[in-house]
């Protein structure tokens, strides 16, 4: 497996955590039920609540991740 940098393992984690903020803000999809999204709603916030919490961020924008994670 190839080893990323800590610039690239950065990027990753902030993709990641943006997936996350983008699921949360588009809302619900008709196809979920109710039960099913507020499981993801739920493992996505906790999701950026961990990453909020690294110490590896650099200039990133964080804003997104705070405001979604409430």
């Amino acid at each position: 497996m190839l080893e990323l940098t800590t610039e690239q393992q950065v990027a990753k984690d902030y993709s990641a955590a943006m997936d996350s903020v983008t699921l949360l803000n588009a809302g619900k999809p008709e196809d979920m039920t109710d039960a099913e999204w507020t499981d993801t709603v739920a493992r996505n916030k906790e999701h950026l609540k961990i990453m909020l919490a690294k110490d590896f961020w650099t200039n990133e924008n964080l804003a997104p991740l705070q405001a979604a994670a409430q």
